[in-house]
């Protein structure tokens, strides 16, 4: 007679939406460092052109020029500003998704110690059948002779 846990289907069940939960939190992972890489880039982009724009400060500049280097300056800092949204929006999704994940978790793992507390009781009672069973040989043979 082998183990048998009556929830055993509910437990992979929960296991896989666990496995889920932390894939899902994994890729908002992700999306937030790709992000705060692009708005690093973004102020790297924003500091070269600031750079420039002073070197050049006592240079003969065309008006075309200084109003394409606003112009620059400007869809950059609204890029920015896009991507600061966007990873304020993805930290709350984090956080969202973190108290899934952790509600995921926290209900697989009780199922995996209920399990755990029936395996240990089980083979508890299996090794107990085994010596009353050794004894009961035991006390036959004794007899016998």
């Amino acid at each position: 007679m082998s183990f048998q846990f009556s929830l055993g289907s509910v437990l992979r069940i929960r296991g896989i939406v666990e496995e889920q939960e932390e894939r899902m939190l994994q890729r908002i992972l992700f999306e937030i460092a790709q992000t705060i890489e692009d708005i690093e880039r973004t102020n790297a982009e924003l500091s070269g052109l600031d750079a420039l724009r002073s070197s050049e400060v006592f240079k003969s500049f065309a008006g075309h020029n200084v109003h394409a280097s606003y112009e620059a300056i400007a869809t950059l800092k609204q890029k920015r500003k896009e991507l600061e949204e966007k990873l304020e929006k993805l930290e709350q999704l984090r956080d969202r998704q973190l108290v899934v994940y952790t509600g995921a978790r926290r209900n697989r793992e009780m199922l995996t110690d209920m399990c755990d507390e029936k395996r240990g009781l089980y083979e508890t009672d299996m090794a107990r059948r085994e010596q009353r069973s050794l004894d009961d040989n035991h006390m036959a043979r004794r007899g016998r002779t």
